[in-house]
């Protein structure tokens, strides 16, 4: 492949960044920390089973590992909806690493936790989470605290949000677990006097939130010691929203709009919209305080980062806001973004953005997804900050072939198969290609005030039947032209623009991606196999993104069995807008030690070492 120019990333904002980590071409891999495990984990994923996926990484010449939101979780388990964006998620402790303790009185209890909570399984029994913290807390009352340095340097030097954060916890337990905003009132306006008194009455309690605190921070920076000394940099992820009911959002309540929720407006993939609950930011109030509340989470995150992704980096130069009282079934269609003003959104991202650059030796990536503002790609090209270039949606409409290849990617970007909130490319393959959302062209077809008879002829005519499922319409190999389409929708060619968009994004999807892969075949009835998968591997990685990171799933759909099963059982980690049993609870079916020994790891080898990363 033709050497690639990456000089532009040292005249930027963010050129002491890549000194530090390199300006080189790095492939990697994204893994919720719930979705792996080690022979050692109890009942889900822990921070030192992050250290054999580093092996695996080592083995496989990746060198960047991408890991989701690492904080203490809601009642969801949603991990972009976390009750801290300080505070690390407490089932992620590892009870052998816990310092300045005695297991001996609690073998066996451990032992039986792990017979009780295996893990393993197709989901994650959260119910791992009150069986660790009661553990946890039979293991903190027999520990002696007294005079550990390190325990005392951690409460000081967090002081920002620890307290807040242990006052938060401890009131959800006094106050039956309701919201914050349904406290007694001198709890929830923060009266420093009642505050006081609860830390005099439970003092023990308090104590032992900080000592879980403590005990994730020394086992996370062991981590990030480990694969600093591999040379793997570890990936955070920040999110730029936090859940209304969370200790950021009560302790610091005049830095969000509390009358607003965030979401994003409709688009091809949601026709609704979205609405995700967090609220606003008030940004004049952030100002006025010198941005202090972001710059101690940089400052906290940090400890165990080395990049980290800005989750709806989009939102920084405008966020799509809800009223509170808009109904939940309108979804994020009744919104506006805030500002309304787009002369005023490149400048506002930047403000945020220079805050955040300027007090971080981490580099910041972005995950600029959704409906996408003019001004967005350019201030990531200014600043040398990568985006995200989504294989499957990185097309071109001037060019009948669609998809572009991938030497045409953006060299500020992290070429990806797939991402969290995305289906697996064997979903998509099977579900998703030439189909458009059931929901939006209902909708578009109602804007055109088309009456319900002659929809529902439109539908039949237009979408094959036994192809069309999960809420997608499969187009009909017979529409095979824009003039066919109009014909049926008996409209012209100007009141239906947006249809034909849809359409030529969609149809002669399957075809058209297969060409794009090198693949011969007979189109939509192609049956995809391993081969196809490291076509798709192949392809991403030969782009011009300077980072390629890759679904942990999707590296190991190479291996034969491990893809039988993704055909069988959906490996999706999350659909969003849709609160169900199967979001965030993806695990893995084999453990990191078979992981580490699969047949399939010197092909990884070999896509990456091809691909010149």
């Amino acid at each position: 492949m033709n050497t690639i120019d990456y000089s532009h990333f040292k005249n930027t904002r963010t050129a002491d960044k890549w000194q530090r980590i390199g300006l080189k071409r790095r492939a990697g891999v994204a893994a919720p920390l719930f979705s792996i495990y080690s022979r050692n984990s109890i009942g889900i994923g822990e921070i030192p089973d992050i250290k054999l996926l580093t092996k695996w990484c080592r083995k496989t010449g990746l060198s960047i590992i991408q890991l989701l939101p690492m904080n203490d979780v809601g009642f969801d388990f949603a991990p972009y909806n976390s009750v801290s964006s300080f505070a690390l998620e407490p089932m992620y402790l590892s009870f052998n690493d816990l310092k300045n303790v005695n297991l001996n009185p609690v073998k066996k209890e451990l032992r039986d936790l792990k017979k009780y909570v295996p893990c393993g399984g197709d989901r994650v029994n959260y119910r791992i989470k009150y069986e660790k913290i009661k553990l946890l807390m039979k293991i903190y009352k027999v520990s002696y605290l007294n005079g550990i340095k390190k325990f005392d340097d951690f409460k000081n030097d967090n002081l920002y949000w620890l307290r807040d954060y242990a006052l938060f916890k401890v009131l959800k337990e006094t106050q039956q677990n309701k919201s914050w905003e349904e406290w007694d009132e001198r709890y929830r306006d923060r009266d420093e006097n009642a505050l006081a008194e609860i830390e005099n009455e439970f003092a023990g309690r308090l104590n032992f939130y900080y000592w879980i605190q403590w005990q994730l921070y020394e086992q996370f920076k062991s981590v990030k010691k480990y694969a600093a000394e591999k040379d793997i940099l570890l990936m955070g992820d920040l999110p730029f929203l936090i859940s209304r009911d969370s200790a950021d959002v009560w302790a610091h309540r005049k830095y969000f709009k509390l009358n607003l929720s965030s979401g994003a407006p409709p688009d091809m993939y949601f026709a609704m919209g979205q609405r995700w609950g967090m609220p606003a930011y008030n940004r004049e109030e952030m100002q006025n305080d010198s941005y202090i509340y972001i710059k101690e989470k940089l400052k906290y995150a940090e400890n165990f980062y080395d990049i980290y992704r800005i989750d709806h980096f989009v939102g920084f130069f405008r966020l799509w806001s809800i009223a509170i009282d808009c109904p939940i079934e309108d979804g994020g269609l009744k919104g506006t973004f805030d500002p309304q003003d787009e002369n005023l959104w490149e400048e506002t991202g930047k403000k945020l953005l220079d805050v955040m650059v300027e007090n971080s030796g981490m580099m910041p990536c972005a995950e600029d997804l959704g409906t996408v503002p003019d001004c967005s790609p350019k201030v990531l090209w200014d600043y040398g900050i990568t985006g995200m270039n989504v294989q499957r949606w990185v097309k071109d409409f001037n060019n009948s072939e669609n998809f572009i290849d991938p030497e045409r990617y953006r060299i500020n970007s992290v070429s990806t198969i797939s991402t969290h909130d995305s289906s697996t490319i064997i979903d998509w393959w099977h579900n998703e290609t030439g189909t458009i959302d059931e929901k939006l062209f209902q909708r578009l077809c109602s804007a055109k005030q088309i009456p319900l008879e002659k929809y529902t002829e439109i539908v039949k005519n237009l979408f094959d039947n036994e192809k069309s499922k999960y809420g997608r319409l499969f187009w009909r190999n017979s529409v095979d032209s824009p003039e066919k389409l109009v014909e049926i929708l008996g409209l012209n060619f100007d009141s239906c623009r947006d249809i034909i968009k849809l359409y030529k994004e969609s149809f002669s999807e399957r075809p058209k991606f297969l060409n794009f892969l090198g693949i011969e075949s007979n189109g939509n009835d192609y049956k995809i196999n391993t081969l196809f998968i490291r076509k798709a591997l192949e392809k991403v990685n030969i782009a011009s993104s300077i980072f390629s990171i890759q679904l942990l799933q999707e590296w190991l759909f190479l291996d034969e069995s491990l893809f039988v099963k993704g055909e069988e059982t959906s490996y999706r980690i999350n659909f969003p807008g849709i609160v169900n049993d199967t979001n965030w609870s993806f695990v893995m079916p084999i453990s990191l030690e078979i992981i580490l020994n699969l047949g399939v790891n010197s092909e990884i080898k070999k896509i990456v070492q091809e691909s010149g990363r």
